[in-house]
């Protein structure tokens, strides 16, 4: 299978193709994103129960080996990502032929990284406080080397750069001593990603002399984006039914989750240093969820539900910066804050702000889709 059109007047009379499904799990990710901090907060004011507290414990990072829920979200997006770039890149090849899909790729890469510095302070902090990695940062690495890795080499070559990043990652971080310790060591501020970050990224590193987007560790996730290249082959597929795309997806979820549980054994499952075996566990759960989103809205087409994902969806990157720009906190207690909040909501008050909050997000998002404002870097 070629990244390239085999004939140019079936591609011209091509439409372009849009799945409901991927933009709404997409916007089901940012949902999270954008509204999980001040929803576990209120959770854990709420009740004491052991189902409350154990769904908020699923709504914060595992503090270093494991997985919870939180764990998926951000490298789920970096499997969106892959997934959307194979619709993207190859219309663009298709109508501009590489050097235009190269050049979409580049100009896009180089807008997200810089966006993620502005995203932590830009200019306005001191020098030495400016943050080179960081989330969108992340995320611009792996877009710009997972979609040069799909314009040149074909899916043997692609899953070969994927095994090999992964496989490598465990190698590097297994075997080779750090400095003044010893290999195979995973522990956090012992680890070879730790170290290089202490000796090689500049400037301010989110914990202390390292960090969880660091240098060594953006290799897996450049295999995190491929892995959804992957899927984004299999849905582009104009052959298979949508049935057989879904159960090729679930049963990729299932091998890559248990693959990556059976790794954890050697190479545990650590968000933080982005662990070979955390890249299959959370691209093993991403697939599933694509695989039930591709199913109930595609397959049975069930679809009113998930238009409110589809508007967060469809507008990703505007939302997050709004949420780092504008504190959304602030503007939903107007709306249920003061003696109202005291008074009348009582213990359920935080819980009033976070839904509030979370309205607030879903109308600006619809307020722009209706309107079709779609920002795109």
């Amino acid at each position: 299978m070629t990244n390239t059109p085999t004939s140019p007047s079936a591609s011209a009379a091509a439409k372009p193709v849009r799945l409901m499904s991927l933009d709404a799990l997409r916007g089901f990710d940012m949902f999270w994103i954008v509204g999980a901090d001040a929803l576990v907060g209120a959770l854990r004011k709420l009740s004491d129960g052991r189902v409350v507290q154990g769904l908020a414990g699923q709504l914060e990072h595992a503090s270093w080996v494991g997985f919870h829920f939180e764990d998926l979200i951000f490298p789920m997006f970096v499997f969106i990502v892959g997934v959307s770039l194979v619709f993207s890149l190859t219309r663009t090849i298709e109508q501009e032929g590489r050097a235009g899909a190269v050049l979409r790729i580049l100009r896009r890469a180089g807008l997200m990284y810089l966006l993620g510095i502005f995203y932590y302070g830009g200019f306005s902090t001191p020098f030495h406080e400016i943050r080179l990695l960081g989330v969108l940062q992340r995320i611009a690495l792996a877009y710009l080397f997972a979609g040069l890795i799909f314009c040149f080499f074909q899916r043997r070559g692609q899953i070969i750069w994927c095994v090999g990043l992964l496989v490598g990652y465990w190698l590097v971080m297994t075997f080779v001593p750090v400095p003044g310790g010893t290999a195979g060591n995973f522990a956090e501020g012992q680890n070879l990603a730790n170290w290089v970050d202490q000796q090689y990224l500049p400037l301010r590193k989110w914990d202390g002399d390292h960090d969880p987007e660091g240098l060594l560790s953006t290799v897996p996730a450049i295999a995190n984006c491929l892995l959804g290249v992957f899927a984004g082959v299999l849905l582009r597929d104009t052959k298979r039914s949508d049935w057989t795309k879904v159960c090729y997806l679930a049963a990729a979820g299932l091998a890559l989750v248990a693959l990556g549980w059976l790794w954890n054994f050697q190479f545990p499952v650590i968000k933080k240093i982005w662990t070979s075996s955390f890249v299959l566990v959370a691209c093993g759960y991403s697939c599933l969820l694509l695989a039930a989103f591709h199913l109930v809205i595609e397959g049975w087409g069930w679809r009113g539900w998930a238009q409110p994902f589809v508007w967060i969806g469809m507008n990703p990157i505007t939302i997050y910066m709004i949420h780092n720009l504008v504190d959304v906190g602030q503007i939903a207690q107007r709306f249920v804050g003061g003696d109202l909040n005291k008074l009348y909501l009582g213990r359920y008050g935080d819980l009033a702000v976070a839904l509030a909050g979370m309205a607030i997000t879903f109308g600006i998002c619809r307020f722009m889709y209706q309107r079709k404002i779609f920002l795109r870097l």
